[in-house]
């Protein structure tokens, strides 16, 4: 997931040709601390480039609260005074559902065969990559970071691991040296925040600060789409 101030030195054309470009997806409905935590970490423990990519339409989960075009505002509010985090707005040009093995074929051919791509995926949903899309496809597309908490493992089926075992590496360096292919454990710091939790406070016209970017309040635009909404009472946890 350095300070957030700018270098001394700007990195080279030619460096930027070659920085691993990660990618952290989902709903972003709305985008929280949590998100942003875990994506500057892997952004600096690969020293890439991270883009955020707001799904259109989820293929694993409910249809997003706020629209393509809110959610866009919501991040691009909270995104601003910085450059490692990045707003890719692909998958929001498409219709369809928006599937991670599609996503990667149109960034290969955008970004060529050799600059590394690095998908960003939760522990919990690296579990359940045997029901995605292609899910082996993914592998020569991409490097697959696994996002988890200090200290803890990562259970994958007996399919996955299979998968997975030979492609085990035990440093980020080795994701910045071949474009695609590879599996890294990155422990990031649990914030323990949740979308649903805080569309639920809005809802119930409390103000989720210190949970959401302060930058959000900045314009009560920007979150009325959940103030308007009806949510249940309670704050259980969900993705």
């Amino acid at each position: 997931m350095a300070n957030l101030g700018c270098s001394a030195l700007s990195p080279q054309p030619s460096a930027l040709l070659t920085q691993p470009i990660a990618i952290l997806g989902g709903t972003f409905d709305p985008v929280h601390n949590g998100h942003l935590r875990v994506a500057w970490e892997a952004g600096e423990a690969l020293d890439a480039e991270v883009r955020l990519m707001p799904a259109n339409v989820p293929p694993h989960r409910s249809a997003p609260v706020a629209s393509a075009a809110q959610r866009v505002a919501l991040l691009r509010a909270a995104l601003a005074g910085q450059s490692r985090l990045q707003l890719d707005e692909r998958e929001l040009r498409r219709d369809a559902p928006s599937y991670t093995v599609e996503t990667l074929r149109e960034m290969r051919v955008e970004f060529g065969e050799d600059r590394p791509l690095i998908l960003l995926i939760g522990a919990d949903a690296f579990a359940g990559l045997p029901s995605w899309r292609e899910w082996r496809a993914l592998f020569g597309l991409a490097h697959i970071a696994v996002l988890t908490r200090p200290g803890h493992g990562v259970d994958v089926p007996a399919e996955l691991h299979a998968e997975i075992a030979p492609r085990r590496v035990e440093s980020a360096r080795v994701l910045s040296e071949s474009a695609a292919g590879m599996i890294w454990r990155l422990p990031v710091t649990p914030l323990e925040i949740s979308a649903s939790a805080v569309r639920a406070l809005l809802a119930q016209g409390r103000e989720p600060r210190w949970l959401v970017p302060d930058a959000l309040f900045a314009d009560p635009e920007l979150l009325e789409p959940y103030r308007r909404a009806a949510q249940p009472s309670a704050l259980s946890p969900q993705p």
